[in-house]
């Protein structure tokens, strides 16, 4: 049940890596993940694939949309690569095998955007492209800025360097502006940008870590400091280090860890009204992280 410390009509947020629909049970399974998402009004997914073999849903974003019929929704692939065919023939079957993130809203999503973040090579580890996908959301109190984010899992050196390319860019774009600024151009309107936002993901980085301390200031859960985040979990009232969104061990409750995170800019820490995770949920290896923000 969520902790609330008071809210009305609030904006009910969350974020889920669905890993490809690998439940915790070793079946692939959408609708779960559906069910488990369908009270939200906005929604941050990773680990949403296209065209990967033994996933029985080829295009994971369309079936989502499918299965939440109510939402707009976007998706912004991190990792493309060929999975086309050719027939005896000569013909070809496009098709490319995507990995990346989603957003889904209850309201109009004016325009999005991916971010990728900095990468380096590696010939001894699997390392794929990570991003933040951006999508303007059309709330009803107002546009707000909405990513789904997804950092690297191996080293804490990378996701210190994604995170100080990433969260600069974040607080720049009112001054830079998003995905189409400028004159009307084909018709269309430009981009809003929003001085509020919020970043869901997976961060795959624990409340102790040094990752954590360049998004917050501890010393400022208010979130009054420049070029700092809230967390919205503290901020609603749990403890820093309670709630576990990711188990190393699914046997060993004591392996269990905070990853998964919501985190608005300081306009919004005052609307912060409730933060839970979803523990019952089994579509993943991951849990849901959700919080409200008040109207």
């Amino acid at each position: 049940m969520p902790l609330s410390i008071g809210h009305r009509s609030p904006m009910k947020f969350v974020t889920y890596n669905i890993q490809y629909s690998l439940g915790q049970d070793g079946f692939h399974d959408l609708e779960r993940i559906a069910a488990a998402l369908a009270d939200a009004d906005v929604i941050g997914l990773q680990e949403v694939v296209r065209n990967v073999k033994g996933v029985p849903d080829r295009d994971q974003p369309a079936r989502l949309g499918q299965l939440l019929p109510t939402y707009y929704w976007v998706y912004g692939p991190t990792v493309d690569l060929d999975a086309s065919a050719k027939s005896a023939g000569g013909t070809v079957t496009n098709a490319r095998y995507q990995f990346g993130n989603m957003v889904l809203s209850r309201w109009p999503i004016l325009s999005s955007r991916l971010i990728l973040l900095p990468r380096i090579l590696t010939t001894d580890t699997s390392n794929g492209q990570r991003g933040a996908l951006e999508a303007i959301v059309d709330a009803p109190s107002g546009p707000i800025r909405v990513y789904s984010v997804h950092l690297d899992n191996h080293s804490p050196a990378r996701r210190q360097d994604e995170l100080r390319f990433l969260l600069p860019r974040l607080f720049a774009v009112p001054q830079e502006g998003s995905s189409f600024s400028g004159p009307s151009w084909l018709g269309q309107p430009h981009s809003v940008t929003p001085d509020d936002f919020v970043v869901l993901g997976d961060f795959n980085l624990g409340p102790d870590s040094d990752e954590y301390r360049e998004i917050v200031d501890l010393q400022d859960l208010g979130g009054t400091t420049q070029g700092h985040l809230v967390d919205t979990w503290t901020a609603a009232g749990p403890a820093l280090r309670h709630g576990v969104t990711w188990y190393a061990d699914p046997a060993d409750p004591r392996s269990g860890i905070r990853v998964d995170y919501g985190f608005v800019s300081s306009g919004l820490a005052d609307r912060i009204s409730a933060a839970w995770i979803d523990d019952e949920a089994v579509g993943s290896d991951h849990q849901p992280a959700w919080f409200h923000l008040s109207e």
